[in-house]
């Protein structure tokens, strides 16, 4: 960094960094899951990989919300020297630091097809889902209060926890700032003319 400058990521890129392979991952474990009968039958899975579909995306999409909308409203403005990171780097962090949470998550949800089919799955796809909710969540904050969030690189435990107790402040920057749009998705460029 230069001149005292911080490295900082997308606090909405870090959040919505997770649902892509949970959604994924989750959705191949539930199609794999439903091809084994299990002990509960085919029928009853599904129905209880409905209800904890809702029930994770619900649990994922609605906690620390006051935590998320205090240090938001803290926020302090980037400095001139802050370094912004880019959404793929992001993405990529928050990738490698939960790989193996990721496969092991993976694996217990093929694992549980063989009690109820496609259940596990299902519940990792909730909480994928949970997490693009999240995102969008903080994106509407984001355009209300026409700033975006940004949360310092070395406070980020394995490249996730935007909200985690190492987070001391947000830093903030204009609607324009870095290459992901307002909940983190990526920025979509204007057709030529």
């Amino acid at each position: 960094m230069v001149r005292g400058g911080q490295g900082l990521a997308r606090v909405a890129c870090v959040v919505r960094a997770g649902a892509a392979p949970l959604w994924w991952l989750g959705v191949c474990a539930a199609g794999a899951g439903a091809l084994v009968p299990g002990l509960t039958g085919r029928r009853i899975g599904v129905l209880a990989g409905a209800v904890l579909f809702i029930l994770a995306a619900a649990l994922v999409a609605y906690p620390r919300r006051k935590r998320y909308a205090d240090l938001a409203r803290g926020a302090a403005r980037a400095a001139k020297h802050d370094v912004l990171q880019d959404r793929a780097v992001t993405v990529r962090n928050w990738r490698r630091g939960h790989r193996w949470w990721l496969l092991l998550a993976f694996l217990a949800a093929l694992g549980g097809s063989l009690a109820a089919p496609a259940a596990g799955g299902m519940l990792l796809a909730g909480c994928g889902a949970g997490l693009w909710l999240k995102a969008a969540w903080l994106g509407r904050r984001e355009r209300a209060g026409e700033a975006l969030l940004w949360v310092r690189v070395d406070w980020l435990r394995r490249g996730g926890r935007p909200a985690g107790k190492a987070v001391k402040a947000y830093r903030s920057t204009g609607v324009a700032a870095g290459d992901a749009a307002p909940g983190g998705s990526r920025r979509r460029t204007a057709a030529p003319v």
